[in-house]
């Protein structure tokens, strides 16, 4: 199966890493030289992915779209120095395209909004890789998670979710997955107690949607099926599909680097910078 479409939610305040992100927009937090969303875009565009839609906050200029954007100016400043392996790694690939949706202050947060709000905005019915701009896999078997996870989709009638292995003593910060025999979801169990949790991996945020998972998001932000908290999580419609649909859990194969908090964020420039 071949996916040619990803939706990528950006429009969040990144408040865990203020104040740095009153200023920088925490999907743009540096990584060596890069910020954190562009590698995201390049294992989208390593897997085949054409069209990427990025989900922004009302904040304007965007900094991600100021990236992913032509800069001229500087170009020609490269040619005439003779600057030409930096031009390359400031020059936009040319066959992909970058789209924008803005995310209004509605009063509605979690992370089923941005991707219902892209899906439907964008007329995006087929099957879609869905991942959140703050967090990355990094030296992925193959070259390309997001790859890996589309050969795990057997039909378009299948979604994939991908899962990182964490120690026992943090699994209860997180969301777990409870697997089949058969390697299905069953349910993600949020921040289990201690020696409770019903296996060791946990979602990050990394979905192969197929087209009834994605109009399952779109109705339980339509439909306002609130979470106790108030949010519109994701996790929700995603644990409805799994109990029908095809839900394929796959263990990351390269290693999960998060830029959320600042330790994530320290700890992925040692590794990419080679110093862990």
């Amino acid at each position: 199966m071949k996916i040619s479409k990803a939706i990528i939610p950006i429009a969040g305040w990144g408040t865990r890493r203020l104040p740095i992100t009153k200023v920088i927009e925490k999907s743009m937090l540096p990584v060596g030289n890069r910020p954190i969303v562009d590698y995201i875009v390049e294992d989208c565009i390593l897997a085949g992915i054409k069209d990427i839609y990025f989900v922004v906050n009302e904040v304007e200029p965007s900094q991600v779209q100021a990236y992913y954007e032509p800069n001229a100016k500087l170009e020609r400043y490269l040619i005439e120095r003779a600057k030409l392996d930096q031009l390359e790694v400031v020059r936009v690939p040319e066959d992909v395209n970058f789209h924008y949706v803005v995310q209004p202050d509605d009063g509605r947060y979690g992370t089923a909004v941005p991707v219902a709000l892209a899906a439907e905005v964008f007329g995006i019915s087929e099957p879609v890789a869905v991942l959140m701009g703050d967090d990355f896999i990094y030296g992925a078997k193959g070259g390309s998670e997001i790859a890996n996870m589309i050969k795990q989709a057997k039909s378009e009638d299948d979604s994939v979710i991908l899962g990182a292995p964490v120690a026992e003593k943090d699994i209860s910060l997180y969301g777990v997955f409870k697997v089949s025999s058969g390697g299905l979801l069953e349910e993600i169990v949020e921040k289990p107690e201690p020696g409770q949790a019903p296996s060791n991996l946990i979602n990050i945020s990394k979905y192969i949607m197929s087209p009834k998972l994605l109009q399952m998001v779109k109705d339980f932000v339509k439909e306002a099926k609130i979470a106790a908290d108030g949010e519109y999580l994701i996790t929700s419609p995603i644990t409805e599909y799994a109990r029908s649909g095809t839900m394929r859990v796959m263990p990351i194969t390269g290693e999960y680097l998060d830029g959320g908090t600042l330790e994530g964020w320290l700890h992925a420039n040692n590794v990419v910078c080679g110093k862990r």
